[in-house]
């Protein structure tokens, strides 16, 4: 099993720590706003990954943050009037329901930023006694970025690129405009926690270094992330960590790519944010699954009009071969070892899940003509689809269930039994059944619908 490690450039076979075990943290939502599309990519990722490890037969502990104290949602909070403790509160209480309705699961253990305080104040106190931090005369608390030689590894970074790489924060205190702040001091009407440098709250990047450590220790096997966050938040991390520690903080670093919508980053200042919730009043879960997972994480996602329809016409057209097998009498039963050998070597191949969707094509191929010639090994085929690319989110819907729904949104407003009628008439083609075809098709007309033949299926269209 090979993993791309970004702190080497390359990929490595994957050694745990300790035998059996995978310690992993994943950088999780700052919950200034609702959940969107970039935030459900990365839960989606790392879930998939950890679950992959698993059935590696490693037990893995993945703990993932929330980071509930932070500029962005002292902003909001001042926006709107709602205290930011209970914005925050408020905003992972949203961001959870769409995850669940999303089908990805809970890390092992969730951390919030401020049930750490006293840890993160530790942490920073340690940084100063050892000489990796200082505190000025107004009672911020930078960390110095001279004081640890190896800064710029995980970037492949010097201090001079680093430099120009970083909007740096201006404070004439600072002993170097590139050290980062682990402390803020409290300005008039922002929430605070009492320290020994006075009323503040914790910088960003030291929220996640204090929260790994208190869940694992000094050092993890994996730490994962978007693409975004190498530099300068994962590069700070390790400094933070490292200097505290003296220890490799991370062995494998793992970065998703960004999400594009018509080639431009996704971002609220473009306006071209695309929230979970939207996304999932409009297409099923597995719909969303697999058209994010069909480029390699490592790659970024260009979200085109098309991208969604096209993931719910393959998904669609899998799920009507699941429907094939039942009308043929061909029950989803027994296994076909070598479709999840094949799973895994487009695993092991650093998560590949792209490569691992590609293979369904000509797998679903294959089973169509079993089907047409009665070869009940198809039920085996389809089985072991099932319960292996459960792992991606996958084929864990009622094929029929999962088909009007798609043509219920793809044709809005139409009614259920018009999709069941519409439905019934495919199968009789399929089955060259030709009166029953057109027998359907007039009661479709009487309702009020015309169908019409597509090589993907059918459209139905409400007549005036």
């Amino acid at each position: 099993m090979k993993i791309y490690n970004t702190l080497t450039g390359s990929k490595q076979d994957f050694v745990p720590m300790e035998p059996g075990k995978v310690k992993m943290y994943a950088c999780g939502i700052t919950v200034s706003g609702e959940a969107h599309i970039g935030h459900a990519y990365q839960a989606l990722i790392y879930d998939i990954i950890r679950k992959y490890f698993q059935k590696k037969g490693y037990k893995v502990t993945y703990a993932r943050n929330y980071t509930d104290v932070d500029d962005k949602i002292i902003a909001r909070a001042l926006e709107t009037g709602i205290p930011a403790d209970k914005y925050a509160e408020d905003m992972i209480a949203e961001i959870d329901k769409q995850m669940r309705r999303f089908k990805v699961d809970d890390p092992t253990v969730w951390i919030k930023a401020t049930e750490c305080m006293d840890d993160i104040i530790k942490f920073i106190s340690a940084l100063i006694e050892k000489g990796h931090a200082y505190a000025t005369l107004k009672g911020d608390v930078y960390f110095s970025v001279e004081s640890f030689p190896a800064y710029g590894a995980l970037s492949h970074r010097n201090l001079d690129d680093a430099a120009n790489g970083v909007r740096v924060e201006n404070d004439e205190l600072k002993n170097n405009p590139l050290d980062f702040a682990l402390w803020k001091s409290a300005k008039p009407g922002e929430p605070y926690w009492e320290s020994p440098w006075g009323r503040g709250r914790p910088g960003w990047h030291i929220e996640c270094s204090a929260m790994n450590y208190k869940t694992f220790g000094e050092s993890i096997d994996v730490h994962g992330g978007g693409r975004d966050l190498i530099f300068p938040h994962h590069e700070n991390e390790i400094a933070q960590t490292e200097a505290l520690t003296g220890r490799q903080f991370v062995k494998y670093w793992i970065h998703n790519g960004l999400i594009k919508v018509n080639g431009q980053k996704m971002s609220k200042s473009l306006g071209n944010s695309l929230l979970l919730k939207d996304l999932l009043n409009k297409y099923s879960p597995e719909t969303v699954k697999f058209a994010l997972l069909s480029t390699n994480y490592r790659g970024d996602i260009n979200i085109t009009d098309s991208l969604f329809p096209e993931a719910e016409k393959h998904m669609s057209e899998f799920y009507r071969v699941f429907l094939q097998a039942e009308e043929a009498g061909i029950p989803a039963a027994g296994e076909n070892p070598e479709i999840d050998a094949d799973f895994d070597r487009c695993m092991d191949d650093d998560f590949n899940t792209a490569l691992a969707l590609s293979r369904l094509f000509g797998l679903f191929k294959g089973i169509r003509a079993k089907i047409a010639a009665g070869d009940k090994s198809a039920g085996a085929d389809l089985n072991q689809i099932k319960n292996t690319y459960s792992l991606l989110g996958l084929f864990g819907e009622s094929p029929a269930e999962f088909i009007a729904f798609a043509e219920s949104k793809r044709e809005e407003g139409i009614p259920a039994e018009i999709i069941s009628i519409a439905e019934e008439r495919r199968a009789a083609r399929e089955k060259k059944d030709w009166a029953a075809s057109d027998r359907l098709r007039e009661e479709l007309l009487k309702a009020g619908y015309a169908v019409k033949d597509t090589k993907e299926g059918y459209t139905l269209e409400k007549k005036n």
